[in-house]
């Protein structure tokens, strides 16, 4: 099981240096795709994945990501959001009572937990300076949780949630935060020379852009667990080897990554 994570985490960690170095469509491609599966593994808990809601709710998804592809205003993101609710109410109406409200309300969950928040990854990766900013999303995703991991093993003893996640502990969660801020850090020191023009010094920025990122990151996989929790299931799903579904692996990721956007567009001017 071990072995078959590592090489599944070695893979993920050389697909996403090749996208993300790529960048432009090849990376806005890329998350479309991540954006589709995670909603049909968030779906297929709420087993809408293959009615209505869920064929409206995927026709939506690519038309958001066909706006970014055009550069479209942030306006007609709402609209898109506005239009989405009303053909979902539309179809949840018209077929009454084959579904229920809550089937609906999952269906715009899945939008905008999802693809809405997935695509940060793009539009960070696209701003000014975004080819070494985007890496911050996974430095305090990734590295937070491997770093967390590593204390609360050595020296974890208080019970961070007994109750969702009994193996995570207040001394794990301060040493991920340490951690991924000292990652950002040194990220930054070592990019410095490349990413230039900012009114705040970049290893600063990057250290304070990555500590806050690693406590959104903590919130997003508790939040994940808890989604599985509330309905009984283990993982999202089985695409990748060792780690389960797109989102047992993008949780945190996809939490982060709109955190990660705006703060780069504030400090990193």
């Amino acid at each position: 099981m071990f072995k078959e994570r590592l090489i599944s985490g070695i893979i993920l960690v050389v697909l996403a240096l090749f996208l993300i170095i790529l960048g432009g469509n090849i990376l806005l491609l890329t998350v479309t795709v991540l954006s589709g599966i995670g909603m049909y593994e968030l779906y297929k808990i709420a087993d809408i994945q293959k009615n209505i809601l869920g064929i409206i709710s995927y026709i939506s998804m690519i038309a958001y990501y066909v706006f970014l592809y055009f550069k479209m205003p942030d306006k007609y993101t709402i609209i898109l959001i506005l239009v989405l609710l009303m053909l979902l109410m539309t179809a949840y109406v018209f077929t009454f009572p084959k579904y229920k409200a809550k089937d609906v309300i999952m269906a715009v969950f899945g939008f905008i937990y999802v693809a809405l928040m997935l695509s940060y990854i793009y539009k960070t990766r696209m701003l000014p300076g975004g080819a070494f900013s985007v890496w911050l999303i996974f430095i305090c995703s990734w590295g937070c949780d491997t770093c967390a991991y590593c204390v609360g093993k050595l020296i974890g003893k208080h019970k961070m949630t007994p109750v969702l996640s009994p193996k995570k502990t207040i001394e794990g969660g301060i040493g991920g935060l340490i951690g991924a801020a000292l990652l950002g850090i040194i990220y930054g020191y070592f990019t410095k020379d490349y990413v230039n023009g900012y009114s705040i010094s970049l290893p600063l920025a990057y250290g304070i852009i990555a500590f806050v990122g690693g406590l959104i990151s903590m919130v997003g996989d508790l939040a994940a667990s808890a989604i599985k929790r509330d309905n009984d299931v283990k993982d999202y799903g089985n695409l990748i080897p060792g780690h389960g579904g797109i989102l047992d692996r993008f949780d945190s990721v996809i939490f982060t990554a709109p955190v990660i956007f705006y703060l780069a567009e504030f400090l990193l001017r």
